[in-house]
């Protein structure tokens, strides 16, 4: 046999009819040249890379067609939406709001030390003043000096402790009387610092929720509730407050300056209405507080 031809295939095909031919003649050996031998066994070889080659040359398949589903199924990728700010975290921005406000720096007519609010977040009755006095100013906490006091004995009458509420005013700064040496002296919020002061209160309204709103004092009905009369004809009955229930009552340190059980009286019959609104248990003796 001469030399195997150069192509591969060809070759073995050469070799397969060759080889059929000698044993259809009945010859059981073939001659091979040692050239051609040596051709022959890297025949395989060759083959093979050829094999390759057109495997390489052959185009890609075409990716698989997506089945079409009704409901894609919901991406697994993590949520980039941070939880939401807990109540506290959300007052102690305002907090911070409301202390560096250039609308109530700016009146000149307040006092520097901001006074915020007290109590629990999640609280269903809130109390709103109308600005903070000497003692809170001294304190940087609302309702702290003698009507404070009163205030927590009646929150403490009332069968809850002063953290279980919320307690607030509408002016964050201690209204000033112009005087360097103001000492104790106190005076009430004017209806412009009042209306300055108002996003705060109402934020803070907006944040804790209170089933129950308690305005005390007439300048406090006034700048929360917009009511022009008095607190005697406001109270009693139930206002709106930004969509939420408010009443009026009598500020703690008018009590201490009436002294008279019958004011004790009107102002425990606003307390007993606000535990039934808020779902607080009432005693009968609870009832009977300054009826005799």
């Amino acid at each position: 046999m001469d030399a195997p031809p150069t192509n591969p295939r060809a070759g073995l095909i050469a070799l397969r009819k060759l080889l059929a031919n000698s044993d259809a003649e009945g010859e059981d050996h073939v001659w091979l040249s040692d050239s051609a031998l040596e051709q022959l066994g890297t025949l395989p070889l060759k083959a093979q890379n050829a094999s390759r080659r057109a495997s390489a040359s052959l185009p890609a398949p075409p990716p698989p067609v997506p089945t079409l589903r009704e409901d894609p199924p919901a991406p697994t990728a993590a949520k980039t939406d941070s939880a939401p700010a807990s109540k506290s975290a959300r007052l102690d921005a305002l907090k911070a709001e409301a202390e560096a406000s250039p609308e109530c720096r700016n009146l000149g007519t307040l006092r520097d030390t901001m006074v915020f609010a007290v109590g629990n977040p999640d609280a269903q009755l809130m109390f709103v003043g109308e600005a903070p006095g000497a003692e809170e100013e001294k304190q940087r906490e609302p309702f702290v000096g003698p009507a404070g006091q009163l205030l927590t004995k009646i929150i403490q009458t009332m069968g809850i402790q002063r953290d279980d509420v919320y307690i607030s005013n509408i002016v964050k700064f201690r209204p000033s009387t112009g005087s360097s040496s103001q000492g104790t002296a106190n005076r009430a919020p004017t209806a412009e610092e009042m209306a300055i002061s108002l996003q705060f209160i109402k934020a803070e309204i907006e944040i804790v929720e209170p089933k129950l709103i308690v305005a005390l004092g007439g300048s406090a009905m006034t700048g929360l509730l917009g009511l022009d009369c008095g607190v005697g004809r406001a109270r009693g009955q139930t206002h709106d407050c930004g969509g939420r229930p408010a009443i009026v009552t009598y500020h703690p340190s008018y009590l201490l300056r009436s002294g008279a059980i019958t004011d004790k009286r009107k102002l425990w019959e606003d307390m007993l209405f606000a535990m039934e609104q808020t779902g607080l248990p009432i005693s009968d003796k609870q009832r009977g507080f300054f009826l005799k």
